[in-house]
């Protein structure tokens, strides 16, 4: 798995790509929590290239999204693929997070 970060107009655009499972989902977490103690707090995930994702990979986004509401934050979540989309449908986590269909749908209504 490949998480990166950048910074675009006011949010903090973090891409992921390949697996998000018990192996990596640790690194997506520890990575977005590094960027939260830099002071980072308007976070558009982008997931557009990641294939799959686990129960774990559920779990550090709950962990990630926690922490950004606690420092008064937001997060959402663009490109789903049909696998991570259905992932996130049948755990609730559609009803939780906003997503948006693109990462330009999600900067214009982040």
């Amino acid at each position: 798995m490949d998480v990166n970060g950048r910074k675009q107009d006011s949010f903090f655009i973090v891409t992921v790509a390949g697996r998000m499972d018990a192996t990596t989902a640790p690194e997506f977490e520890k990575s977005c929590l590094e960027w939260i103690g830099q002071g980072e707090s308007a976070f558009i995930v982008d997931l557009k290239e990641l294939e799959y994702m686990s129960s774990a990979g559920l779990r550090s986004i709950l962990v990630v999204g926690k922490k950004v509401k606690a420092a008064g934050g937001t997060i959402s979540f663009s490109s789903l693929t049909p696998n991570v989309a259905h992932v996130f449908s049948i755990s609730g986590f559609g009803s939780m997070f906003k997503i948006h269909d693109c990462l330009e749908t999600a900067l214009a209504n982040s």
